[in-house]
């Protein structure tokens, strides 16, 4: 059996389930809403200054010029 042959005969039997009113096997749903998560908040130490960069090399060379310990996600290279 072929692949599209193969295919054609699953859609034909799912094709059958719903018109004799079967239900097909759905999806679980996901919840609502996840749960937060605690966002790790960034404390300036008097030891480190705060015009510290953040110093992350990108795979081309650049560095990072956000803040040292930024909490963004992404880094800004210049």
């Amino acid at each position: 059996m072929s692949k599209e042959a193969a295919l054609r005969a699953m859609r034909e039997a799912n094709y059958r389930k719903r018109t004799a009113g079967e239900k097909l096997p759905s999806k679980p749903t996901r919840p609502a809403a996840r749960p937060a998560k605690a966002k790790p908040v960034a404390v300036a130490s008097s030891a480190a200054p705060t015009d510290a960069l953040c110093g992350h090399r990108s795979m081309n060379g650049r560095t990072c010029t956000r803040e040292q310990g930024h909490t963004a996600k992404n880094h800004r290279y210049s």
